[in-house]
């Protein structure tokens, strides 16, 4: 006769199948796929520009398709995930990468015309967006369902740190390949390190997440629209720095412009690794709160510096606060959906982030042309302090 398992039971059952860490295998792979993210960013501008003669208008745009591509189909990316697993939405996004990359290479051919090859990179953004927007939602869900929703938060910063540090190598890669090898094998490299990423997936155990309701992707951003725009005011100190601060250090005759994303860096990794456990351990509010906080006393430094030395420090201290923020509110946005729907709800939350960085670009461009570039670094402090109030002021609005 069979003995019945107790809810309670089940529960322990439950948490013991998951992880301590993310899952090694996932992070690998969202390093290696995210790798194919950062290796075009600094050599298509060049390509379209430089080789092919468009103008810096054409260059934006082109630029700018992949961000379009990603917020329009994070919904869909977030039902893959939730429906079919996150190691399914990872495995279609690196492929669909991969394609990007193919059609990069293409574009590089011998023989083609300017304006054939402009339209293949076209397309290869638009590929790049819809493989990216399925790829990091299927990582993030995958790595949160290794751990269970209680290390929700520890898993968003090994996710966000593997993303930071593809970026941050695969970006000098990439011009490296360019200046040494040209487009072709630079672009190669955008084919196989999805691919990699892929090889590296299919080995790693899917973990499922939990079934029950799902709603529908609007009704789920109704729900975590506060936790997203407190992520959107966060992403303009970020933005403000990887756009302007290399023309803010030359306006005012300052050496180092190119350690500024260095120190943003030191101070967002140190960051997510040793503090990374706090969102789930006293509240993802709590620390959003005082990150952003953080992150506009960073800016602050930024906007007042009299020297490269203070602006270094206050890119320092911005990635001081940065770096919680994206767990923080991540791990409160979760709480407001049913389980089954943590897929979506991370789609719609990182498509928040997605916008700011559309945005705020413009808009400090705005600023620049108008007041100076300091100004660009007000702008940014005043977001964060209109982030910390909103993050403050959400804990009134849970459930």
């Amino acid at each position: 006769m069979s003995i019945p398992v107790t809810k309670m039971q089940a529960r322990k059952d439950a948490e013991s199948a998951h992880l301590s860490r993310p899952a090694t295998g996932v992070i690998a792979a969202l390093f290696c796929g995210y790798l194919a993210v950062g290796l075009p960013l600094p050599v298509l501008p060049l390509f379209i520009h430089g080789h092919l003669g468009f103008s810096n208008l054409v260059v934006g745009l082109v630029i700018g398709f992949q961000f379009l591509a990603t917020v329009l189909t994070r919904g869909y990316a977030g039902r893959i995930a939730d429906l079919l697993g996150g190691k399914r939405a990872a495995l279609q996004g690196a492929a669909v990468m991969a394609l990007a990359g193919a059609l990069y290479l293409f574009a590089a051919a011998p023989g083609l015309s300017a304006n054939v090859s402009l339209l293949l990179i076209v397309l290869g953004r638009l590929a790049a967006g819809l493989g990216e927007s399925q790829f990091v939602t299927g990582c993030v869900s995958w790595s949160i369902a290794s751990v269970g929703p209680q290390r929700a938060g520890m898993s968003m910063s090994w996710t966000g740190i593997a993303m930071f540090a593809a970026l941050s190598i695969g970006a000098p890669v990439g011009m490296l390949l360019y200046q040494d090898y040209g487009l072709g094998l630079a672009m190669a490299a955008c084919i196989a390190t999805p691919l990699i990423g892929a090889a590296i997936a299919l080995t790693t155990k899917l973990y499922h997440s939990p079934g029950g309701v799902r709603l529908p992707f609007y009704r789920v951003i109704g729900r975590i629209w506060r936790e997203g725009l407190g992520l959107m005011l966060q992403g303009v100190g970020l933005s403000g720095l990887t756009a302007f601060a290399s023309l803010f250090f030359a306006a005012q005759h300052w050496h180092h412009a190119g350690e500024v994303m260095s120190a943003f860096g030191i101070g967002f990794i140190f960051v997510r690794l040793v503090f990374g456990h706090l969102p789930d351990r006293i509240g993802g509010y709590r620390v959003a709160v005082w990150s952003l906080a953080v992150e506009a006393a960073g800016q602050g430094l930024l906007w007042l510096a009299s020297d490269a030395t203070q602006a270094l420090a206050g890119a320092l201290v911005t990635g001081l606060g940065c770096a919680l923020v994206f767990p923080a509110l991540g791990v409160e946005a979760l709480k407001r959906v049913p389980p089954a729907n943590r897929g979506s709800a991370m789609g719609a939350f990182v498509a928040f982030m997605d916008i700011a960085y559309g945005i705020s670009g413009p808009v400090a461009g705005f600023i620049a042309a108008h007041f100076d570039y300091a100004s660009v670094y007000w702008w940014g402090m005043a977001c964060a302090l209109a982030g910390a109030a909103l993050a403050r002021s959400s804990r009134n609005h849970q459930g």
